[in-house]
């Protein structure tokens, strides 16, 4: 284990006031200037890199449309419209080459559309807005056809379509998406984790199952932790009774895979507690299990979710890198989570102590990446963060949470 991580070097809250933030949880003027001269740095560092970077790709996982989201987002955190205008030129060079047809907001054409839209919308350009919107629709037939043999995963599959439709809604702040299209994405989901349960003969354990290559993932990225966040997701109106019946129990089964550090395996019938990532391990698994103490009340959820950051705090500043799916800056938005669920300053300290390792970006002898840029994998991403920590209760793992 100690191969995939740097020790922590910082000593843990002790409720003394922060060099960061104050009492009541608000950076000091020190810590918020650091962030952005770093946030600026970083910037001119990423575009320069970007000028080498693979030109074909249009993903918001490791291409163009990623570089876009990050605009939009620094042009809603700044209200800079150079900023908008940025996003909206990394947003067309991502259309100029979109062609892979998978439907999900992270790896598919989808999120390209999705994020094209909400920018030409911010900029008033309605009918280039409403022609990405009508992309993205024109690839529902296939998402809720049963035989399409579409995987329900947030990278390749059909979660990851519904990701697209809630953030173009989002952003429109009004039904842009009727909510017929959302229902029917989710209602297949629902089926096709019945039908796979019934085929492992897992019915009884857990009444939903997903499996993607043949494998019943765990974290957000491939698996169950990601899937069922989102079937609990109040805009996605699943029943009561769906989610006592079905959602809950599916839920539950997860959470007694947990390792006795805390952590999750990658895989049912993985037992190597190895990986402490966003996309594998307790760092993903947090977001299914804050939204299940929001729907249900248990306590046992909020408690494994805080062991959840423990395991994000002892191990996740890792030698993979800086970045969201699997690095540094991924690992800490699980503080912020458990921060904007508790008000517990213990959570924004420890989210903070991750900034300030990600703003000595490139000193501590990381990997690098393979699309070392990227919002997924690169610079693009550890930006992001720092970004979104300037208003820590505003703070939303990208692509992911609601």
């Amino acid at each position: 284990m100690d191969v995939r991580h740097f020790p922590n070097p910082y000593p843990d809250y002790n409720s003394d006031v922060s060099n960061a933030f104050t009492v009541t949880g608000q950076l000091t003027p020190d810590f918020a200037n650091r962030l952005n001269s770093t946030i600026k740095g970083l910037l001119q560092l990423m575009e320069n890199g970007l000028k080498s970077t693979d030109p074909g790709d249009f993903t918001v996982y490791t291409g163009w449309s990623g570089i876009a989201l990050l605009y939009l987002h620094l042009s809603e955190v700044y209200g800079d419209p150079s900023h908008l205008q940025r996003a909206q030129e990394y947003a067309s060079k991502g259309l100029r080459c979109v062609n892979r047809r998978d439907v999900t907001f992270l790896c598919g054409g989808a999120g390209t559309y999705a994020v094209a839209a909400v920018i030409f919308y911010k900029l008033g350009s309605n009918k280039e807005a409403d022609d990405c919107v009508t992309r993205v629709l024109q690839m529902h037939p296939s998402v809720i056809k049963a035989e399409s043999r579409l995987p329900d995963e947030l990278l390749y599959g059909r979660v990851g379509y519904l990701y697209s439709l809630l953030f173009i809604n989002k952003h429109y702040k009004d039904e842009k998406i009727p909510f017929r299209f959302i229902q029917e994405v989710c209602d297949m989901i629902l089926k096709s984790g019945e039908n796979m349960a019934v085929q492992k003969h897992l019915k009884s354990q857990s009444p939903l199952m997903y499996e993607w290559y043949r494998e019943q993932y765990v974290g957000p990225a491939h698996g169950l932790a990601g899937i069922y966040y989102f079937l609990m997701q109040p805009v996605t109106n699943t029943s009561s009774e769906k989610l006592q019946i079905l959602v809950r129990p599916s839920v539950d089964y997860v959470q007694q895979l947990k390792f006795p550090s805390g952590n999750f395996p990658p895989c049912i019938g993985d037992n190597r507690d190895l990986l402490v990532h966003w996309c594998h391990g307790a760092p993903g698994v947090i977001y299914m299990l804050t939204q299940a103490y929001k729907i249900f009340q248990n306590e046992g959820y909020l408690s494994d979710a805080a062991q959840c950051t423990e395991i994000s705090w002892q191990r996740g500043l890792l030698k993979k890198g800086y970045g969201l799916c699997h690095g540094a800056a991924g690992n800490a938005y699980s503080f912020l989570a458990m921060y904007n669920l508790t008000h517990d300053l213990k959570y924004l300290y420890r989210a903070c102590k991750f900034a300030e390792w990600c703003m000595d970006y490139g000193d501590h002898g990381c990997r690098t990446p393979d699309s070392p840029f990227s919002l997924f994998e690169g610079l693009a991403g550890t930006i992001y963060f720092l970004a979104d920590l300037l208003n820590p209760a505003n703070a939303k793992f990208p692509a992911f949470e609601i």
